[in-house]
């Protein structure tokens, strides 16, 4: 299972900080992405790390403003997103998928999936 939260209302320019925790036990190589969908629009890859942390992918409308961390493979995954503009507003959902790949960025590329957290940017 996957929890993600830290969602909310943020103005323009601001920061926020989502975090996803798994449970449950997919294996301990599972890696760990971050999509978003806004209303209207399809789901969106945002960023993904890998079971250690040392592999990162971004998509190309956060590289620069998000990072993607976790500590180890069963340590929270966060999702630091600073200078947040309107079109960032979506909900966001955490995805897991058994092993880590620099190509895997589409939501069928994810085999488990969590809730997600509503983020509004207001101007």
């Amino acid at each position: 299972q996957l929890q993600a939260s830290g969602g909310g209302l943020v103005q323009a320019g601001g920061s926020l900080t989502l975090s996803c925790v798994a449970s449950g036990g997919t294996g301990s190589t599972y890696a760990i992405g971050w999509f978003r969908q806004a209303p209207g629009k399809e789901r969106e890859f945002v960023a993904a790390v890998s079971w250690s942390g040392n592999s990162t992918k971004y998509g190309d409308s956060v590289k620069g403003r998000f990072t993607i961390s976790r500590g180890s493979a069963w340590s929270p995954v966060y999702l630091q997103m600073n200078s947040l503009n309107l079109e960032d507003t979506a909900t966001y959902y955490c995805a897991a998928r058994n092993y880590w790949s620099r190509y895997a960025v589409t939501p069928a590329s994810f085999e488990w999936w969590g809730q997600g957290t509503q983020v509004t940017v207001s101007s």
